[in-house]
């Protein structure tokens, strides 16, 4: 690190930071870039943290969270660089002499990876309570410089997200949003622009919390993150005098309820938010930046690496009606085909075929699914007599009004708003604070893991409750929202501690709660409930934007009365993620069975790369309707590209891969080894022709250098 009379450098190969001062203390964060760039204008910068308390407001009134007194007021005390294993770190102290609120700003970065990611402690050093409204987790005023010119060429990223159409990315001009308003205006900014927010306890209901800015001239790009499992979420990008910034979010006053009293003395920590940069490779490079970050940051486990293959009695099969004489001949089937584990999900409890949803909670086997002696322990004995490891459906989260464990356990273990316990279509909330609600589940969990030897668990999340929870007079239920979630996070923590090869699925109505807080923890990722095959492409195509290609759990779901090319289609899309077999596998017909067993084998070749690899989408971010989609995953020496062709398009697609550009290569069909796939590579283009003569069809293709670079 460098320091200067007036400015501070930080950073490291793939990251520089440059910060000022100003005569008055004030400092910013002026250039985020690559080492050697030249440096920010200070104008274009915004405070570090951006604060709105109760009488502290703004100085510019709209729907923006930014140009507040509290952060305008802030002034440096001190910073200092550290490092911590593979880790940069920064801390930048600041103080406000008016009302005694001090800031610590911690800034993170892996090494050699462009991300940053930022977090927030406040402290109120003064003498009187400070009723917090709104804290920035990460600010950056300097995406763009000041020049309206730049702004124009701006694209805003953003990702729609709902139940069956998830991840569903967007691209705009920054301009239909933020128009420009310079010229004779006196005023360089107007009062509002784009934002996002997420609410409730689904994080990733309407929108993922994620966003991006691109520079469509340049490429130059930014890819950004909130790291919250529930509650409240927003981000900001827009112009501020005549410069592009973001300034990132956990839950406000104004849009979630949420108010946090900080007493004298006390100190309150934000949601992490994380920024991810590429100086001119566009969104894909930021993208696949944000994905080493992501390995970087999360709980180390062994699944990240094994990547075992799971077959799940759900989707297009038993669909929550399991029961000893159904599932039997599916875990041969599912052996045969190569699982390594096999889930049992949704009804195992379910005594009267039906009536499950308001009775959950108990977490106890039915005996009318699982007669004889030995119950539920026939079916999870044969999972483990034909090789494979047994995983079951767990909602932990909720308690059914017509459950015995909503009357013994406490009211203050639920959910509760004005002292009445909620309720939310016939099932009610656990607020994970309470260690009645906390015992229960280490209860359920240990006697699953513990004693029936599972060793797997699918915890799905299938209600909103709304703002959250008030568990005391005066706090308000975006607070109590924000309190359990971090219990949440704690108590996912405390499990894999006492059971470290425990694999965790993260689901919730499909993907409605698809975020990097839960990420960082559990192995994998539900991406959709989607039982179409045809609108599960883009989805499947478009999941390692936001999860690691090795933590994206994509369903590979063939019928009896599919076609050939719809057996390889489902069962290519799962190829470079991670493999949710279903289906009614035993029902199919020889050749259909072959293509799942090839697909299954062709993964078991592949994935030892997958968890290393990088992606990139060389048609583009896919569209919902696009007829041609295609995902590639990267690694130093080969990359692997899924091609899809749904109904509409033409027979042949050109795609660019840069990545392989200067020198020969090899383009192959791994799977369908016998479809009528063809791939043509021209090398002088990098251009590689895909050819599928039917729709719809899927093909996984294999790239290979043949001759070094010669650059």
């Amino acid at each position: 690190m460098e320091n200067e009379q007036r400015s501070f450098r930080w950073g490291h190969d793939a990251l520089h930071l440059e910060f000022v001062l100003g005569d008055d203390g004030s400092a910013r964060l002026a250039h985020l870039g690559l080492p050697g760039e030249a440096g920010g204008d200070p104008g274009a910068s915004l405070p570090l943290v951006e604060v709105t308390a109760a009488g502290q407001g703004r100085g510019w009134s709209g729907s923006r969270l930014i140009g507040t007194a509290l952060g305008g007021r802030l002034r440096h005390r001190a910073h200092h660089a550290a490092r911590d294993g593979d880790w940069h770190t920064l801390t930048v102290h600041l103080h406000d002499p008016e009302t005694g609120l001090a800031a610590e700003v911690t800034y993170r970065s892996p090494d050699g990876i462009p991300v940053l990611r930022g977090e927030v402690i406040l402290r109120n050093e003064g003498r009187t309570t400070l009723h917090l409204e709104s804290v920035s987790s990460l600010t950056v005023g300097c995406l763009t410089p000041r020049d309206p010119a730049a702004v124009d060429a701006a694209d805003l990223l953003w990702a729609d997200n709902d139940w069956l159409a998830e991840c569903r990315w967007q691209r705009q001009p920054m301009r239909r949003t933020t128009p420009g308003v310079s010229g004779r205006v006196k005023y360089g900014h107007g009062k509002a622009g784009f934002a996002l927010n997420g609410q409730g306890t689904w994080s990733s209901c309407g929108h993922l919390p994620m966003g991006g800015l691109t520079d469509r001239r340049t490429g130059r790009s930014w890819v950004w993150q909130i790291e919250h499992n529930g509650g409240g979420w927003r981000w900001e990008c827009q112009e501020h005098d005549r410069a592009a910034y973001a300034a990132l979010f956990g839950p406000t006053d104004a849009h979630h309820g949420w108010r946090h009293p900080l007493e004298p003395g006390a100190a309150f920590r934000t949601v992490p938010a994380a920024l991810s940069f590429s100086a001119d490779g566009g969104p894909d490079a930021a993208f696949a930046a944000l994905t080493r970050y992501r390995r970087a940051h999360r709980r180390p486990h062994a699944d990240h690496r094994r990547l075992p293959v799971i077959f799940n009695d759900y989707m297009n099969c038993l669909m929550g009606d399991p029961t000893t004489d159904k599932l039997l001949p599916l875990i041969d089937a599912a052996a045969e085909a190569g699982a390594e584990y096999f889930v049992i999900d949704a009804g195992w409890y379910d005594g009267d075929n039906g009536g499950w949803w308001t009775t959950v909670g108990a977490w106890e086997p039915a005996a009318s699914r699982f007669p004889g002696e030995k119950g539920i322990h026939e079916v999870l004995e044969r999972i483990r007599e034909r090789g494979m490891v047994p995983g079951l459906w767990l909602e932990p989260e909720v308690i059914g009004v017509d459950s015995p464990m909503a009357k013994s356990l406490p009211d203050e273990a639920f959910f509760r708003r004005d002292g009445v316990r909620l309720t939310e279509t016939g099932r009610h909330h656990l607020d994970l604070r309470h260690p009645a609600a906390r015992a229960h589940l280490d209860q359920v969990v240990d006697r699953l893991v513990g004693e029936w030897g599972v060793g797997y668990l699918k915890l799905d999340h299938n209600i909103d409750p709304g703002s959250g929870t008030s568990a005391h007079p005066g706090e308000t239920p975006g607070a109590g929202l924000l309190g359990h979630n971090r219990a949440h996070l704690d108590w996912l923590d405390g499990i894999l501690d006492r059971h470290p090869h425990l694999v965790v699925e993260n689901c919730a109505s499909g993907g409605m709660r698809w975020d990097h807080a839960l990420l960082s923890r559990l192995q994998l990722q539900s991406t959709s409930d989607q039982q179409n095959l045809r609108l599960y492409a883009p989805i499947a195509a478009s999941a390692p934007t936001a999860v690691t290609p090795e933590q994206g759990a994509v369903w590979a779901y063939p019928q009896p009365e599919d076609s050939l090319d719809e057996v390889a289609f489902t069962m290519a899309g799962a190829l470079l993620g991670r493999i949710h077999l279903s289906g009614h596998l035993p029902e199919l017909g020889p050749e259909a069975r072959a293509l799942v067993h090839e697909a299954v084998a062709a993964y078991k070749t592949i994935r030892a790369d997958l968890a290393e690899a990088v992606p990139s989408w060389p048609l583009g971010l896919p569209g919902w309707d696009d007829p041609w989609i295609a995902l590639a995953l990267h690694t130093p020496a080969t990359t692997y590209l899924t091609v899809w062709r749904r109904p509409g398009g033409a027979a042949t697609t050109t795609l660019r891969l840069p990545e392989q550009s200067g020198g020969a290569a090899r383009a192959e069909v791994l799977y369908p080894a016998a479809g009528q796939a063809v791939a043509v590579w021209n090398p002088d283009t990098a251009d590689l022709n895909v050819t599928l003569p039917t729709a719809p069809s899927a093909a996984l293709l294999r790239i290979t250098r043949t001759q070094p670079d010669a650059r």
